[in-house]
């Protein structure tokens, strides 16, 4: 039987952007993954810092200090036990995991837990960097690159950025079809023959530039005319 992968597409929200300069997280979201697929359980909670919310922080997740103030903080049982417990031993998937590695482990040490290593991270910028080199690999940018709907994205949240970066992962390891090729993921039993893996309604849109067509064009000149990408379209 073929091992379950289980891993937790994480996102923080903060009151500013350095936890060494005693900036706090305010907000944390999680989302479940088996086998790179969503199970549904997820893990949401605010957290009073015990400090003000920057205006840049407002400005950007909505959240006040007016809304934090009846929240636990983060070394309550509700918050630091739920949230270890809900991780577990789990693989931790963030955006820029550096930065939020940084401000979870810094609540951590204050509540004198230990920090979870980087070897437990995954960081899709460095893989959206490496997939898409020179492109934006900004959330939104990756969104709108793999399709996944910013709709409902009025302001950043930890659990919707958490379920939108679930999404981002998934494209990046390969697309949604990739859930067709762990043994079992689709309750099909040994020997069976599985489906079709679903295609998308609309190709995908080359991302080339114009100075890469061109090159590329100047290339296949120089193949002869018997390469075969001049006889295909």
């Amino acid at each position: 039987m073929t091992a379950k992968i289980r891993e937790i597409a994480f996102d923080t929200e903060t009151t500013g952007l350095d936890p060494a300069q005693g900036e706090r997280v305010i907000e944390m979201g999680a989302v479940e993954l088996m086998n790179h697929i969503p199970t549904g359980r997820t893990f949401h909670c605010r957290i009073n810092p015990g400090k003000p919310v920057s205006e840049a922080t407002i400005r950007i997740t909505g959240i006040t200090d007016a809304d934090l103030k009846d929240c636990p903080p983060f070394g309550h049982p509700d918050v630091v036990d739920a949230f270890l417990s809900f991780v577990g031993d789990a693989t931790i998937v963030a955006h820029n995991a550096a930065f939020d590695r940084g401000f979870l482990n810094a609540e951590l040490a204050l509540c004198g837990r230990a920090p979870i290593p980087e070897s437990r991270w995954i960081d899709t910028v460095a893989m959206a960097r490496k997939r898409f080199p020179g492109a934006p690999a900004n959330l939104d940018a990756l969104c709108k690159r793999f399709d996944i709907s910013l709709e409902s994205r009025t302001f950043h949240g930890a659990l919707l950025d958490s379920q939108l970066l679930a999404g981002v992962y998934l494209e990046l390891l390969g697309g949604r079809a990739r859930a067709f090729s762990f043994e079992g993921a689709n309750g099909l039993e040994n020997g069976a023959v599985r489906p079709p893996a679903l295609q998308r309604p609309q190709p995908i849109a080359s991302q080339a530039t114009a100075e890469e067509l061109a090159a590329h064009e100047k290339l296949i000149e120089k193949l002869g005319a018997g390469a075969i990408w001049k006889t295909v379209n």
